[in-house]
């Protein structure tokens, strides 16, 4: 008989964001089961400490009395973040067109109707490389535009 494989539950609080917009803004808990997500939801933040504690702000006007949301208000982007993870569209590795070569033949006309075959991490690194060269060398340096911060991803 197999042994059965202790279930592990956790909540992460992680800052979700979307292509460097509010970096770390969008604080949400993750709860992940065995290594998959299983929810997204926003962050309280009285989940650990009592808002007597930090004193938060109010404000009286007009007879009502405003004070801030004690949670994270988060988009839906980020809630539908499991989607994008578990995607069956998703690509999890590097891919090439069959008709594209990079160092001859490139075929803009077949864009969105050739098909793709995978190729190494290796090639993919290779031919990235040679492109920003090749651009920087015809276009100027300017011509590359970079997003460095690893869609806040890299934490």
């Amino acid at each position: 008989m197999a042994k059965k494989q202790k279930q592990e539950s956790k909540s992460i609080v992680k800052g979700l964001s979307f292509i460097g917009t509010a970096q770390d803004s969008n604080t949400s808990v993750i709860d992940v089961d065995n290594g998959k997500i299983t929810r997204i939801r926003p962050l309280h933040y009285d989940w650990k400490y009592d808002p007597k504690d930090y004193n938060p702000w109010k404000m009286k006007a007009r007879g009502k009395t405003f004070e801030p949301s004690e949670k994270c208000l988060i988009p839906p982007y980020t809630l539908a973040y499991k989607k994008r993870v578990y995607s069956a569209n998703r690509i999890l590795y590097p891919l090439k067109r069959v008709d594209w070569n990079p160092n001859g033949e490139r075929h803009p006309e077949t864009r969105g109707k050739s098909k793709y075959v995978r190729i190494s991490w290796d090639e993919a690194l290779d031919t990235i490389v040679k492109e920003i060269k090749r651009t920087i060398k015809q276009y100027g340096p300017y011509a590359i535009c970079s997003q460095s911060d690893g869609h806040a991803e890299t934490r």
